[in-house]
């Protein structure tokens, strides 16, 4: 079957070989198999002589093919939950709404464990899956309800994904550190409201913000420079508090 390889063009359009021992069929026309095992880093050319450069796939091109089932949070707002947390090699995290697992997925590769919730047998299934995709060992899915409760103690960070995230405040206190962070991910400004103001009753969190990202690519072609007519807009709400 042959190693996995990624093919791109000088303008950036990649294409994943899952099968390196056949002939690859693109637009751009088809590249011969024994071409597409030669070495990485190598120039290689289509029967239209279009030109490639071919190399393996790294962790985020395996990462753009996971299997979704529920919709994923998107990169933008991975990165503003690594960026604002500072996760790093040293942490530990749970998460809450497993759905497909991509933040799961992402953060594993980042962190030193992470450890996911959920009670849908589909959606474990879907991340099993994804898991195994992505070749990680650190990263472990219960079937329980993290309303009900969470088995970690001491985490640097709870991530949830819930449609009642306030449900699981309780669950979340016991699990984090002092200083630890709780992320939330939330579609709808009413459950973000719905959300501060119960911590704000218990009063074992500060509320550092809440934020909405928005994504707009830009064309560059020469003196021709302006916005896409398509941007990624809304996707979700992220309110950030921190265990005191």
């Amino acid at each position: 079957m042959g190693k996995p390889r990624v093919i791109m063009t000088g303008e950036g359009r990649k294409f994943f070989v899952k099968d390196t021992s056949k002939d690859f069929h693109t637009q751009f026309g088809y590249i011969k198999s024994s071409d597409l095992a030669g070495k990485e880093g190598a120039k290689i050319l289509s029967n239209t002589n279009v030109e490639f450069s071919i190399f393996p796939p790294y962790f985020i091109d395996l990462y753009q093919r996971l299997k979704r089932d529920a919709q994923i949070i998107p990169l933008k707002d991975i990165g503003a939950i690594v960026a604002e947390t500072g996760i790093n090699k040293k942490s530990r995290i749970v998460e809450g709404g497993s759905g497909s697992g991509a933040l799961a997925c992402f953060l594993a590769n980042i962190a030193k464990e992470v450890v996911s919730y959920d009670i849908r047998e589909d959606f474990i299934e879907v991340v099993k899956r994804n898991i195994e995709l992505l070749g990680l060992k650190n990263l472990k899915i219960k079937k329980q309800d993290i309303y009900e409760g969470i088995e970690e103690k001491n985490v640097d960070a709870v991530m949830l994904d819930l449609p009642e995230p306030w449900k699981a405040l309780d669950s979340s206190s016991k699990s984090l550190k002092a200083g630890g962070f709780l992320v939330s991910y939330s579609p709808t400004i009413i459950q973000v409201s719905d959300l501060v103001n119960a911590f704000k009753r218990k009063k074992d969190f500060a509320h550092i913000k809440t934020i909405e990202i928005i994504e707009r690519e830009w064309e560059v072609d020469q003196r021709k420079v302006r916005p896409k007519s398509r941007m990624i807009g809304h996707s979700g709400f992220l309110t950030f508090l921190r265990r005191i």
